[in-house]
């Protein structure tokens, strides 16, 4: 899974992938370029956002209720 820079940067800060806790030599990593499909929201802590909807990129970008940005 890739997004494109633009939607990658729009992405939940709140959107979590258990590859965020893996040790990466290749700098200016982030959620976008998640391949293990697994993915969390760092509120409700399960795969579901506080809004009911689906945690994953394309997913969690601006427009839901719960949406933060950096």
């Amino acid at each position: 899974m890739s997004l494109n820079p633009t939607a990658a940067a729009q992405v939940c800060r709140c959107l979590r992938s258990k590859e965020m806790f893996i040790h990466q030599d290749e700098p200016g990593w982030d959620i976008s370029q998640s391949s293990s499909g697994i993915f969390w929201c760092m509120h409700t802590q399960n795969c579901l956002g506080p809004d009911g909807k689906v945690a994953e990129p394309e997913n969690c970008q601006a427009g839901r209720s719960c949406h933060e940005i950096d």
